[in-house]
């Protein structure tokens, strides 16, 4: 198959497994790093299970191929499947939202790897068809044109984020956990996710099996499980002083955390989870003592961005929708408020 992917960073993870099974895949991302990509390929650092060192995985070294574009060269007809791995405040500049507009128009069918679901994902939840979310969103019009079915959700759990001495063409691997997905309403479509999830599944390095697969499920629900792992861990890293690692955010007061857990997945099945999607606070508890920097949200609004993902409003009013409200939620979307007002002061 040919994928399209918005987003050379976390999305090269991605792309790296897709490779790895054989697929091709195109980047889109700025000129100099299409460039960069293009002229040396990427590179993921991941440790395989039961070994103690990092191994380096190239994008050359295996059997699929990769090359880079920017917005403005992308073709969305000539792929058979678009992930979507870019941060939601980025679908809104110019050049990548004219690319959205031929995505739409295209028809093809779009796999979000976003925290952040897109606006037109959440219209096939029944409880959300009608709800007005658009404030939430950077860009609500850049959803506008695409039709719900053909849009799908996968859950970023990996933890991979690109580090700060490395060229735009690397990616760190912290936490190597799977890509959830949602299927698409066509059947067609989610025999694509199937192959893709049997060939990445098929992959062996050495002999050995490689971490971060891609597992497709019949819920809406189970990306949606992020959600409680967001909201008790990555956004509350941000706070009225100095930003905290994940795994402060989440131990530092855990019955707190516990609570703030437990009723975002309250608010998840009133939407029509089923228990069975969510992952126990335990489970992720223990991977939060790994997780020790901050968050990406946070690290943005400490590095001054004055936009970023809220999915912490996106919950909040998800569930005013629904008559629920939550006092830490409250004070933690208070927090990022102002310090995303704060920014935008001194960027003025």
């Amino acid at each position: 198959m040919k994928i399209l992917i918005l987003g050379a960073s976390y999305g090269s993870l991605l792309s790296t497994k897709l490779l790895m099974a054989g697929h091709d895949v195109t980047l889109i991302c700025r000129q100099q790093t299409a460039d960069l990509i293009n002229a040396e390929g990427t590179t993921v650092r991941l440790k395989l299970r039961d070994e103690s060192e990092h191994r380096l995985i190239r994008s050359a070294d295996h059997p699929g191929t990769v090359d880079a574009v920017t917005p403005e060269q992308a073709r969305a007809e000539d792929y058979d499947l678009v992930a979507l791995a870019m941060q939601e405040p980025q679908y809104g500049e110019p050049s990548v939202k004219a690319l959205m507009q031929r995505i739409a128009a295209s028809k093809r069918p779009c796999l979000s790897i976003m925290n952040m679901p897109p606006l037109a994902y959440l219209r096939r939840i029944e409880a959300l068809a009608d709800a007005n979310l658009s404030g939430c969103y950077a860009d609500p019009s850049v959803w506008s044109a695409f039709e719900p079915g053909l849009i799908s959700l996968c859950s970023p759990d990996p933890q991979a984020f690109r580090p700060p001495e490395e060229q735009a063409n690397f990616l760190h691997v912290g936490l190597p956990t799977n890509f959830k997905a949602a299927q698409f309403e066509s059947e067609e479509h989610n025999q694509m996710l199937r192959t893709l999830e049997q060939d990445i599944a098929a992959v062996r390095l050495d002999g050995k099996d490689v971490p971060v697969k891609l597992r497709v499920f019949e819920s809406l629900f189970v990306p949606l499980a992020k959600w409680s792992m967001l909201l008790t861990g990555n956004y509350r890293c941000v706070t009225a002083g100095e930003g905290r690692a994940i795994k402060d955010a989440v131990h530092q007061d855990l019955e707190e955390s516990r609570e703030i857990y437990a009723w975002v997945d309250e608010l998840a099945r009133k939407l029509g989870a089923d228990p069975a999607d969510q992952v126990p606070f335990e489970k992720y508890a223990n991977a939060a003592q790994n997780l020790i920097k901050p968050s990406s949200a946070a690290r943005a609004i400490y590095s001054g961005a004055t936009r970023i993902e809220r999915v912490d409003k996106l919950v909040q009013q998800v569930a005013a929708s629904l008559g629920m409200t939550h006092p830490s939620v409250d004070a933690t979307v208070e927090i990022v408020d102002h310090k995303l007002y704060e920014n935008s002061s001194i960027a003025a």
